[in-house]
Order: structure tokens, then C-alpha cells, then sequence
């Protein structure tokens, strides 16, 4: 008798060494973020949600920008080339994927912090309050 988790068998080695390697190409992490930002980041990381939540506590450095006002005139002063990183609340919510979505739209390189707040804080860091990064 199989498991709800066996039920389905798992991919070749070789898909799943695929899809595995090809997730980094959409994902980062809060370590990563973390350390990256300690050594002066390459990357802009945005912040996607509300101003009042942004407020009340984000990851240091992060610029606030919801995903719903992500269009080319606010990302003009940034290269073409810019990678953007994205976060929101956390693994139950799909703001930081919205972001991505709309930054990708507008022909931007553009991954996603996997864990967002909630990630962050499990990982240990401190949040910043304010409006200011």
C-alpha cells in the first residue's frame, strides 16, 4: 500500500537535478540576502508590501515598493541590468511572487527572498522600522 507521498513516484535523477538547480535561478535566501547585504549588495531588494507594514518592520536596506505600483517609470533610475530581489510577508503570502512577476514584465532580472519576514526573523536578523531602507 502506498503513501500519499509515494503515490506519485518521484522524478527521474536527472529531471529533478534540473528543476532543482534551475529553483536558484528564481530563488535566494535570507542568509544569503543577509550576508550579501553585510558585504554591500549587488542587488536591490524591494520590500513589497503595504508602506504601514514596511513601517512597522523590514529587513535593513530594503526599499519599499508594493508590487501593485511596480511599473518602468519607478524603476528608471535603476540599470536595465538591476537584479531585483523581492520579499513580502512570508511563505503564506504570493506578494514577493506579484513583484517578481511584474518586475519580469517589464524585462527586469528579478528573483525572490524565500521566506520573506517570517524567514528572516526564523533566521535570527533584526528588522528595521520607518519608512527609510
Amino acid at each position: 500500500m502506498s503513501s500519499a507521498v509515494t503515490a506519485v513516484p518521484a522524478a527521474a535523477s536527472n529531471v529533478a537535478r534540473d528543476h532543482f538547480a534551475a529553483e536558484f535561478s528564481f530563488e535566494t535566501d535570507c542568509w544569503d540576502v543577509h550576508e550579501s547585504l553585510a558585504q554591500g549588495a549587488d542587488f536591490v531588494l524591494l520590500d513589497v508590501r503595504s508602506p504601514a507594514l514596511f513601517a512597522k518592520g523590514h529587513v535593513p536596506g530594503a526599499i519599499n515598493l508594493p508590487h501593485g505600483k511596480i511599473i518602468a517609470s519607478k524603476l528608471a533610475s535603476w540599470s536595465p541590468d538591476t537584479l531585483f530581489v523581492t520579499y513580502c510577508a512570508g511563505p503564506h503570502c504570493n506578494g514577493a511572487a506579484r513583484g517578481a512577476l511584474r518586475l519580469a514584465d517589464l524585462g527586469r532580472p528579478v528573483k525572490i527572498m524565500a521566506g520573506g519576514v517570517t524567514g528572516w526573523i526564523d533566521e535570527g536578523f533584526e528588522l528595521a522600522t520607518g519608512n527609510e531602507p
